[in-house]
């Protein structure tokens, strides 16, 4: 019985990593990668679907879900984005007083366009933006999904309130990998201080757009000269 449930779940797996190297697979593909018979795949994809580890699009196409990508997102501590964001997240916190949180797209090209946070520091004011960390929100509407979609001002920051949340307001800017020759610079994530609207006076929005515009363009520099 115990070999029977750990080929099962390692039979999944295999699914799961087939689904995730692929982007998306149809079932043919998925069973033909994994070698297993079509049913057996399909029964194994349909229990990962109602966990919420894989989705089917509108052309059936299986394709990473949303809890994978959560999953991952909590994960990811120790990778290279989430690490260089931690001492901007804390200068930001520092300067504001402010929850401030790193997000990157999900879904893009979609229909579902979205946001997660993957990292955040939190203010210190006692009203304050709890932790959302591994939780995904709309792109449109949202300060984060503007600044990932390039929607900034001059300055390098945008402003959105009541969006995502009532009384509510958050100020983000991208962070970009620099491009190659001729090519635009590729935006992967977005800064933002996320705060209590009746605190986010035009005088406070425009200092913080400067700090986190500052600590994006940061990051920017610090990918580059880590690669």
């Amino acid at each position: 019985m115990a070999e029977s449930v750990t080929r099962t779940v390692s039979r999944a797996l295999d699914l799961l990593a087939a689904v995730c190297d692929a982007g998306g697979t149809n079932l043919a593909e998925a069973a033909r990668a994994t070698d297993l018979s079509s049913s057996t795949a399909l029964r194994l994809l349909r229990t990962l679907e109602s966990s919420g580890f894989v989705r089917r699009d509108d052309a059936g196409s299986f394709r990473p879900g949303l809890r994978l990508v959560q999953l991952g997102a909590q994960a990811l501590s120790s990778e290279s984005l989430v690490s260089l964001a931690e001492a901007p997240l804390r200068r930001l916190v520092e300067a504001t007083g402010e929850s401030c949180y790193l997000s990157v797209p999900h879904l893009q090209g979609t229909e579902h366009e979205q946001c997660i946070y993957l990292a955040m520091e939190e203010g210190t004011h006692s009203v304050r933006h709890a932790s959302w960390v591994g939780r995904s929100f709309p792109m449109t509407g949202s300060a984060a999904g503007a600044a990932l979609s390039g929607a900034v001002d001059e300055q390098g920051y945008t402003v959105v309130g009541q969006a995502v949340e009532s009384d509510v307001t958050a100020v983000a800017a991208p962070i970009a990998i620099p491009p190659a020759a001729d090519a635009e610079p590729q935006i992967v994530a977005a800064l933002s201080v996320v705060a209590p609207s009746y605190r986010m006076t035009s005088e406070a929005v425009d200092r913080i757009g400067q700090f986190v515009a500052a600590e994006a363009a940061g990051i920017l520099h610090a990918r580059a000269v880590a690669a």
